[in-house]
């Protein structure tokens, strides 16, 4: 376990085998580091925060801070960081607000420079957050997501998994599976690099292409498309994207112009 002269670590932290932490980096008490975890310099870690096994935690980044809500209790609740993640330069990631309650962040993410994942926000596996993305308290982020630079994602979103968002994208209602966002919360068409990258076939991609004409390209209400998308069950694509509409609560992002949904 490597520790550096000029780190401030409180000797209630717990840290596992084979730890690094690095010059003038903080790890206050309650801070739980899994095995062979890496925190570079000037990291702050606090809180009841728990970072799994073979995690990198780059220069700057802010983990288990307190919550930036003005309904905060306390001194709010945790932060579950999962294995393998890597959080870059100056990214913050903020507990829950609330005592008892955690924000949660999976496995074998990419959590690029400067990007901010709010108080209970739930973050699913394999996705990535670019620099400068945005997610307000309570955001939820499937897994194989990708959210590019500089998106910002309204409190309370869902945006499901294998979801591509465009740089620069204001996210304000929920974001089915397998869709691709662009502008302002307006669906223009497939993640089809993602779903071929999560390895789906060719025949699951076009059932879900076919549930996106449906779902957008039809002029059918929300109600009506789900009634037609039912007797696409068979398929498991649709159902996670029937599964996901059942759960929304903001609503759907609209509709925009076409963009490459029929170049698979």
């Amino acid at each position: 376990m490597g520790i550096h002269a000029t780190a401030i670590v409180d000797s209630k932290a717990e840290l596992g085998s084979e730890v690094e932490i690095g010059p003038y980096a903080i790890v206050e008490a309650g801070v739980r580091l899994g095995d062979r975890t890496r925190v570079l310099a000037h990291a702050h870690l606090s809180g009841d925060c728990i970072i799994g096994p073979d995690c990198v935690v780059h220069m700057g980044a802010v983990l288990g801070h307190v919550a930036q809500d003005r309904g905060l209790v306390g001194g709010g609740g945790g932060l579950t960081l999962g294995a393998r993640n890597i959080v870059r330069e100056y990214a913050t990631i903020h507990r829950s607000s609330k005592p008892g309650k955690r924000t949660e962040v999976g496995d074998d993410n990419f959590l690029l420079g400067m990007c901010h994942i709010g108080h209970d926000c739930r973050v699913g596996h394999w996705t990535t957050i670019a620099n400068g993305a945005l997610l307000a308290g309570h955001v939820t982020i499937g897994d194989r997501a990708f959210i590019s630079g500089n998106v910002v994602i309204h409190q309370f979103v869902k945006v499901g998994p294998v979801v591509m968002i465009g740089g620069q994208a204001r996210v304000s209602k929920d974001v089915p599976p397998f869709m691709l966002v662009e502008g302002n919360s307006k669906v223009r068409g497939l993640n089809v690099v993602g779903m071929r990258r999560a390895g789906m076939t060719a025949e699951q991609r076009e059932r879900v292409k076919e549930a996106h004409r449906i779902l957008y390209r039809s002029g059918l209400s929300v109600t009506n498309a789900v009634a037609r998308l039912r007797g696409m069950a068979d398929s498991a694509e649709v159902r996670a994207i029937l599964a996901f509409i059942k759960t929304s609560e903001r609503g759907l992002c609209g509709a925009g112009a076409g963009r490459r949904e029929e170049e698979d």
